[in-house]
Order: C-alpha cells, then sequence, then structure tokens
C-alpha cells in the first residue's frame, strides 16, 4: 500500500513544522521577483549589516517571551548602551572597558526587572512599560540630551574611535566579500542562545516557566532565578546591540532605537515563538528579523516610502500571531 506524501494531512504537517522556512522562502522569491537587484551579494551584505543590531535585540527578547513576558525597554537599554559606551570612549577609556561597562550596566538593570516582575509579581509588561521610559530619560541625562557626534576621530582617527567603530561598521575580507562584524557578531549570538536554550538547565527551565509556571515550581525549579536571569539577558543583549548601532553610525544619541522593541517583538512572533511563553526558539526569531528585513529591503528597492512599511508591519504581525495561535491548534 502506498502512501501519498502529498496528502492533505501530510502537507499540514510539513506547513506547521516548517511555517517560517516557508515564509523566508515566500518572502525571498516574492522580493527577487520585484527586484532584480535583491539577489545581488551586496544587497544581502547591506541586510547583514543593517540588521544586525535589531537582530541582536530579538535574542534578548526571545527570553523574554519564553518565560512568558514581554520586554518593551529594550530600545531605551539600546540607547543607554550607546550612550555609555560613547561617553566613556570620548574620557579616553579604553574600547573593551566601554563596552564591558556599558553591558555590565544593562545586565544589572536588565536583572533589576526581573526582580521586580518576579518577586513582586507585578505584570512584565507594566514594569518594562515604566523601564522603558526612566531608562530613556537616563540615557538623555548622561549628556542632558546632547548628541555625542564624531566618534570615529576620536583618538586622531587612528586610535580608540576607529577602534571602537569597527564593531558596528568594520568588515573581514572573505573570498572578494566585505563580510560586516556586526552581521557575524548577529549570527555568533544566535548559535550561542540556541545552544543554551537547547541543552542548558536554563534554557530548559524556560520552556518549562513559560509552558506551565505552577508545574515548575511544584516540580522544584529555580523558578525565579530563571525568569531574573531571562531579563538580565535581555538587559545585556540590548545594550550590546546600542554599542553596536551606536559604533556603526559614529554617533550615540539618546533617541536611538526608538520603536526597535516593536521590532524585537514582531520578529520573535514571526519567528514562530509563542507570545503566552514556552514555545519557539532564537533560530526562528533570526529568521523572523531575515523576513522583516526582506520586506523593508524590498520597498526600499522600490522606492516606496516608509509609511508602507509600518502599515504592512502591522499586518504582517497579526498575520503571524494567527498563524501561531492556528499552528498551536492544530498540534494540540
Amino acid at each position: 500500500m502506498g502512501i501519498n506524501i502529498l496528502g492533505k494531512d501530510n502537507l499540514m504537517g510539513i506547513f506547521k513544522k516548517y511555517s517560517v522556512l516557508i515564509l523566508l522562502i515566500f518572502f525571498i522569491v516574492v522580493a527577487s521577483l520585484v527586484s532584480s537587484n535583491f539577489f545581488s551579494v551586496s544587497n544581502f551584505l547591506n541586510i547583514l549589516q543593517s540588521y544586525a543590531a535589531p537582530g541582536i535585540i530579538a535574542i534578548g527578547m526571545t527570553f523574554t517571551i519564553l518565560s512568558s513576558g514581554t520586554d518593551l525597554s529594550v530600545g531605551s537599554f539600546a540607547a543607554l548602551g550607546g550612550m555609555v559606551s560613547a561617553l566613556l570612549l570620548t574620557r579616553n577609556v579604553p574600547v573593551p572597558v566601554c563596552v564591558l561597562v556599558a553591558v555590565g550596566i544593562g545586565g544589572l538593570l536588565g536583572s533589576l526587572n526581573g526582580l521586580i516582575i518576579t518577586f513582586f509579581n507585578i505584570t512584565p509588561f507594566i514594569v518594562s512599560l515604566a523601564t522603558m521610559v526612566s531608562i530613556r530619560g537616563l540615557a538623555m541625562l548622561t549628556t542632558d540630551g546632547k548628541v555625542i557626534s564624531g566618534l570615529i576621530r576620536l583618538g586622531n582617527g587612528g586610535g580608540s574611535g576607529a577602534a571602537f567603530c569597527l564593531l558596528g561598521g568594520g568588515t573581514f575580507n572573505i573570498m572578494g566579500a566585505r563580510i560586516p562584524i556586526a552581521g557575524l557578531t548577529w549570527i555568533f549570538f544566535t548559535v550561542i542562545a540556541a545552544y543554551v536554550l537547547r541543552y542548558t538547565m536554563f534554557g530548559r527551565g524556560l520552556y518549562a516557566i513559560g509552558g506551565n509556571r505552577e508545574a515548575a515550581m511544584l516540580s522544584g525549579m529555580r523558578v525565579k532565578l530563571y525568569n531574573t536571569l531571562a531579563w538580565t539577558v535581555s538587559g545585556i543583549t540590548a545594550t550590546y546591540a546600542g554599542v553596536v548601532l551606536t559604533a556603526w553610525l559614529t554617533v550615540a544619541q539618546p533617541t536611538l532605537a526608538s520603536g526597535f522593541e516593536l521590532d524585537a517583538i514582531a520578529a520573535t512572533v514571526i519567528g514562530g515563538t509563542a507570545m503566552s511563553g514556552g514555545k519557539g526558539g532564537v533560530i526562528g526569531t533570526f529568521a523572523g528579523v531575515l523576513i522583516l528585513a526582506i520586506i523593508t529591503n524590498l520597498f526600499n528597492l522600490m522606492g516606496l516610502p516608509s509609511y508602507y512599511q509600518q502599515i504592512f508591519k502591522g499586518i504582517i504581525i497579526i498575520a503571524a500571531l494567527l498563524l501561531n495561535q492556528f499552528v498551536s491548534r492544530e498540534n494540540g
């Protein structure tokens, strides 16, 4: 008796399992049909460069959403990371120290988010909404709302300023292609995060907490610790993304990354992570960022105004939520 691999049930199973990959391929095909310039190497490298910082932010967002929380403060954290690192750089602090201090502050404030949420049992949405405002204010306080420009010229153009800007705008020459360092960092962080979520007690704990918090607590899992660590990761990735973005732009501004929290949520949801927690992962988020990048890149190649991008981005977020709900219902 033969097996009909193209049967309705089999096709539905394939779609449910590879829905994110299918979406990615679909948008790649559409983009290549609409614009002949889409498949150029330079265009792909441009996407990798432009979406490295949002991609790094989305990694931390995935951790918080897996634990059934949503971090609305990541854009403000990115701004703070950029301002702190740039301010230290103007004081002739070595580049590694600038980065470590900025990321360390992000980790501490992210932990504070997690502690408030975990120990006082306050809704993550409310806590992160409050810190979104206060952290943005803190970023403005660092320079009284002023920008710090000309970072690449610090150290006479060949010293600390140039070294710092390599984090965001530097490239490696691989077989004649200028591969952006920021893009490679994004890929590296994604691989590390995927390993943590799949093979460590902390990662498996996040899935358990997001799936059923009460059951996780009753099983003796360290729910408060893991939940706090998830927000710590979000703070670290967001502030480092701010450093990368500042290094790429060669200017630090307290309004940096405004609205990036929406892009991070969109990429995470499109990538298959359930807003209720317990399902998804950073590989899907990586694909979700690429889908958003392809859509934005396609609109840019077509010369369409930015407000079309905003309209369509809202539509695909809703579509992704409906798709996730459908897949979850069918799996159940």
